[in-house]
């Protein structure tokens, strides 16, 4: 069953500080949605945690065993969860019931930025505002399904489509591909009629209410629905050349001709090859084309959906907190902070801004940023002039008192993502004020050095982990490889080879949905080559 807090009163205490706090953001310029606090013990902040903010999610396994990691790192003091805060309207956030009021001040105000960057970033202008309402229709679906069919069946399928959740592509919110198909038409080697047999619910001739089975179901012979039949089987004629009968098997050789149609059979099946163009959203891929039951085809689209909601939230990382930091130390320190408090607050605000050598802290590097862009705005420090000067004193002291730097950053918070706002606003200045540089250590010490200050390394280092989410970019090649109805894909390779293990687990999966042979085309230690796995055998085979 899906999890069901208790209704807990609102402090009056807190309720004072929250409508404080909430006039202090508005007045900074902030514009959320309506915000709803609830407080929770901290066994149940980490229930909802585990449900990744919605306590009415569906049921999986999978959220048990995420509590019981966050259960055991609060009790030995590995983490604690201050705050949760969900994109919706109105926006939820849960507070901790045993934090003091100096972090109740801080996470509220921490919160109302979030909102404030949820409503007003582009990347999330076309997630589902309504997610909570939606998260509990999706519980009810699948907990309908589970009744029906077996909690077990379910909750094996739904096992297999999470381990593919991350095949999407990130750019489809912004990007709308194959705007050319037609609504309701299905290519692929499993036709309409092919797919309502296979995913066909009902036994063969008698529907759940008694009545003739569907039209599939009713003892069809087996070549009818044969997978691989189609128009490519239809003879293709190669033009003749006009003869006598007596000069025609010299003027149209039976060789030459059977050549020739085997030809124009190869170039209409590229012509028939699908999809047109390489595929990035596989989910979506396997939605329309995966000989899927209607019960399956629904659980891997709510999946699929589940997984652009948050698709923002992991292109948004840095920026989102870095937006909430900047706000809620300006809040704190500004406005509501009393003087008795400042002590306990500038500990627990370091604690979360610590930097650190081995990781990257997105509140560190997000407020940073923030801070930085918002001064260079207001003294000028951009354009053609300021990138062209080469005196570091000049530099340091250029001042042109343009006051920019509060319109730049929430020009900023609404149109960037981390991508795009690393590659834009992390420079070189930037880099050595901070001694944001890449550290390891020599095969000979095991002191740390810097292995470089070079801000185009350091970019592509930092960008080409968060690009894809750091997830390897697969697409489908062809859904009828080699005429056989298997499944193609291929690695966009960047230099990092994939995690082999990983890589024939998800061929297992896929092979489950697919029901037909899988591969991938890849490189492995600089070699091009095919992975394929036929449900039986895993096979790796090197190319040209």
């Amino acid at each position: 069953m899906s999890l069901s807090l208790p209704a807990t009163k609102f402090p009056t205490e807190l309720k004072e500080i929250k409508y404080e706090i909430e006039d202090h953001a508005r007045a900074y310029g902030l514009d959320f949605f309506k915000v709803i606090f609830e407080v929770l013990d901290y066994r149940e902040l980490n229930e909802v945690a585990a449900y990744g903010g919605y306590p009415s999610r569906y049921p999986h396994w999978r959220f048990g065993m995420e509590y019981d990691r966050l259960s055991k790192s609060n009790t030995y003091g590995l983490s604690k969860i201050y705050e949760m805060v969900i994109n919706n309207d109105p926006c939820y956030a849960y507070l901790l019931k045993c934090n003091n009021l100096v972090d109740q001040k801080l996470v509220m105000a921490h919160v109302y930025a979030h909102c404030d960057f949820f409503k007003n970033n582009s990347y999330f202008t076309h997630t589902n505002r309504k997610m909570v309402d939606e998260m509990a229709n999706h519980a009810t679906r699948i907990q309908r399904y589970a009744d029906r069919y077996g909690t077990d069946q379910v909750e094996a399928f739904i096992d297999c489509c999470l381990s593919l959740e991350n095949l999407i592509d990130p750019h489809w919110p912004v990007i709308k591909r194959n705007q050319n198909d037609k609504e309701g038409e299905k290519t692929g080697p499993f036709s309409v009629a092919q797919r309502s047999r296979l995913e066909c619910d009902c036994n063969p001739g008698e529907k759940e209410d008694g009545q003739p089975g569907c039209a599939s179901c009713q003892g069809g012979k087996a070549d009818e629905f044969d997978l691989f039949s189609g128009e490519e089987d239809e003879m293709i004629q190669p033009r003749r050349l006009q003869s006598k009968g007596y000069m025609d098997a010299y003027i149209n050789p039976p060789e030459f001709l059977k050549a020739r149609a085997e030809k124009l059979k190869a170039k209409q099946r590229e012509k028939e090859r699908f999809p047109e163009s390489p595929e990035t959203d596989i989910l979506l891929f396997l939605v329309e084309h995966a000989p899927l039951k209607n019960w399956q085809r629904d659980i891997l689209s709510i999946i699929r959906e589940e997984m652009y909601y948050f698709l923002p939230q992991g292109q948004t990382k840095i920026m989102n907190e870095g937006w909430a930091t900047y706000w809620h130390s300006r809040i704190m320190t500004e406005k509501a902070l009393n003087d008795v408090e400042i002590i306990d607050y500038a500990d627990h605000h370091s604690g979360t801004v610590g930097g650190s050598r081995l990781r990257l802290n997105p509140y560190k590097l997000g407020l940073e940023l923030f801070r930085d862009i918002e001064e260079r705005w207001n003294k000028g420090r951009f354009g053609k002039e300021y990138d062209e000067c080469e005196d570091a004193a000049l530099r340091e002291k250029w001042d042109l008192g343009l006051g920019l730097g509060q319109k730049k950053i929430f020009e900023v918070r609404h149109l960037y993502n981390d991508l795009t706002f690393l590659d834009t606003f992390l420079t070189e200045d930037f880099c050595r004020r901070h001694k944001f540089f890449i550290f390891a250590k020599e095969d000979k010490t095991p002191a740390w050095t810097i292995r470089t200050r070079e801000v185009a390394k350091i970019k592509e280092f930092i960008l080409t982990r968060l690009t894809n989410l750091g997830h390897p970019i697969i697409r489908v090649l062809d859904g009828n490889f080699e005429n056989r109805g298997e499944l193609l894909l291929v690695n966009q390779h960047e230099g990092s080879d994939l995690q082999w293990n990983q890589a024939q687990d998800t061929l297992v999966n896929l092979n489950r949905l697919w029901k037909r042979a899988v591969h991938i085309e890849t490189k492995k230690e600089g070699k091009k080559v095919r992975l394929s796995f036929n449900a039986k055998e895993m096979r790796t085979t090197e190319l040209q």
